[in-house]
């Protein structure tokens, strides 16, 4: 097990003030986008370098295969959630936003940025404010993930599965690869369908993900789970996430993944 702390070696000292910021992520330095970006993310800014990140304590347990796990979260932050390489984390100062921050070792951050960079502005997507020293900057989504609609036994409307196919489209309009888009990954907020997870959009292989998770709701959900308002525990969930992502590996995808991908 990699176990990894933001302790004091690798915070920087607060009276020395903070260190020089790099322009926000898809913003020129000095440009107009740039500097309002800096504005709306400079506060929260000033509580990661002095609070989240001296305190806080993260363990890689299973590099590229399970999530990172956040042992030690400093208050008043709060963790939303955790994937492969970061964990997810809110500031009740600054309920709009979010800090992504990175376990050491886990690559992939400048990929993230330039991932929101060629992004820009558009509604199923967030935005990146701020990236570097370990962290990204966020907006905040809201919402329930398809995983947990299915865990809740809320209706996932058809609207949603469509918002998505425009989102991943415009995606590869701006020469991205959408990969490892699943129930886990898609959240419905007011009827609409939004993409919380973008860190791999920029790898070569195909990914069968999305096409799995459209198969899993017009095959189960739509004819079955639907009519009957059935929830799905959660144990099940996580059975069906599990044997899905072997059938995947293995090669073979004959079998549709209900609420999660890998």
């Amino acid at each position: 097990m990699h176990t990894a702390g933001f302790g004091p070696e690798n915070a920087r000292d607060p009276a020395a003030g903070p260190p020089p910021e790099p322009p926000a992520a898809g913003a020129s330095a000095g440009g107009a986008t740039g500097a309002s970006a800096a504005g709306r993310a400079s506060g929260l800014l000033q509580s990661i370098r002095r609070e989240l990140l001296p305190g806080l304590l993260i363990e890689s347990a299973a590099p590229h295969r399970d999530p990172v796990v956040a042992r030690r979260v400093p208050a008043p932050w709060v963790l939303l959630g955790a994937g492969n390489y970061a964990a997810v984390l809110c500031h009740p100062g600054h309920p709009d936003l979010v800090a992504k921050v990175y376990a050491p070792g886990r690559p992939g951050l400048e990929e993230e940025a330039e991932v929101y960079r060629r992004l820009g502005s558009h509604p199923a997507f967030s935005e990146c404010l701020y990236a570097g020293e370990g962290f990204l900057v966020l907006g905040r989504i809201r919402g329930e993930t398809l995983y947990d609609r299915l865990r809740l036994g809320l209706p996932i409307p058809e609207r949603v599965i469509e918002d998505v196919d425009g989102a991943l489209l415009y995606a590869r309009t701006r020469g991205l690869r959408p990969h490892d888009v699943h129930g886990r990954n898609v959240m419905v907020q007011e009827g609409r369908g939004l993409v919380v997870d973008v860190s791999d959009f920029l790898r070569e292989e195909a990914c069968p993900a999305w096409a799995d998770t459209k198969r899993a709701y017009h095959w189960l959900y739509r004819p079955i789970l639907r009519p009957l308002g059935l929830r799905v525990p959660y144990p099940v969930l996580e059975v069906a996430r599990r044997l899905h992502r072997r059938l995947r590996r293995s090669g073979d995808r004959s079998a549709p993944a209900p609420g999660g991908g890998g």
